[in-house]
């Protein structure tokens, strides 16, 4: 994965993002590898409000987005202010 192929947006600018059904991950390795990172994200968000980064794809490019996970369904990100990313639009999340 290239991080400077990622454009770095605003978490308020998520809510405007429109995300296709697609699973951006192709190998089931990278997938488990995602929902662990993500639930060590929550951990961190949850106890040190540490801040994270987000590597997603909506439907027109790959964005970056630096920010606190509030939750984790088994289907998005929550982030404050109940802006949701989903799973499946997530490339790697990175502390």
């Amino acid at each position: 994965m290239n991080l400077q192929e990622f454009e770095t947006i605003e978490k308020e600018g998520i809510e405007n993002l429109k995300f296709p059904s697609a699973e951006v991950l192709t190998a089931s390795d990278n997938i488990s590898e995602r929902i662990s990172e993500l639930n060590r994200a929550l951990s961190l968000g949850n106890l040190e409000r540490s801040k994270i980064k987000i590597y997603f794809e909506d439907d027109t490019s790959k964005k970056v987005v630096n920010t606190t996970v509030w939750g984790v369904t088994d289907k998005r990100v929550i982030l404050k202010q109940g802006l949701v990313i989903p799973i499946h639009r997530i490339h790697s999340v990175k502390l």
